[in-house]
């Protein structure tokens, strides 16, 4: 009965954020069908993994970890990273209108170490609470705290630099 009960939660869950889930992902490996196989695997760990969950109120943070740490193992199990330049990407991709408004922002964004982009992600992105993106990072919140405040001082001074190259 317990099991059946996690199950639907868990089921609501994924249904409810699959946007952001599938996003978070991209956030990391910047390829579609990559962020795809990563939510498909992380959906199925969470299933197969569903008995470890403990507290039901905790099932988004739980899944969100799931997602997190299933990234970073594609990642390092694909080390070889090609960057693609943006017109070779325009030549493949339908016309699309671009869903960020500051591509300053976006770039500088994709250049932070991925300790800092997971915590502006999931904070600002993804709208969770400090204690929320500490439980998915499965650090503490101090941490998570300090490294906002870092990451966000690192997003300011790399665009204030943008700007001034572009006025010289």
């Amino acid at each position: 009965m317990l099991n059946r009960k996690t199950e639907k939660i868990l089921t609501r869950c994924i249904k409810e954020n699959k946007e952001n889930v599938y996003r978070l992902a991209y956030s990391y490996v910047k390829n579609k069908e990559d962020a795809l196989d990563i939510v498909q695997d992380s959906i199925y760990k969470a299933m197969t993994r569903m008995d470890l969950l403990k507290d039901h109120d905790a099932v988004k943070s739980w899944f969100y970890r799931i997602v997190v740490n299933t990234s970073l193992d594609f990642l390092r199990r694909n080390k070889k990273v090609q960057t693609m330049e943006p017109e070779i990407i325009e030549t493949y991709s339908p016309a699309v209108e671009d869903s960020y408004t500051d591509m300053d922002l976006k770039r500088t964004l994709e250049e932070l170490p991925a300790k800092y982009r997971s915590v502006i992600v999931l904070r600002y992105f993804e709208d969770m609470k400090i204690n929320e993106v500490a439980e998915v990072l499965n650090e503490n919140t101090n941490t998570i705290k300090t490294r906002l405040y870092q990451a966000l001082q690192l997003l300011r001074v790399k665009l204030n630099d943008e700007a001034l190259k572009e006025i010289k």
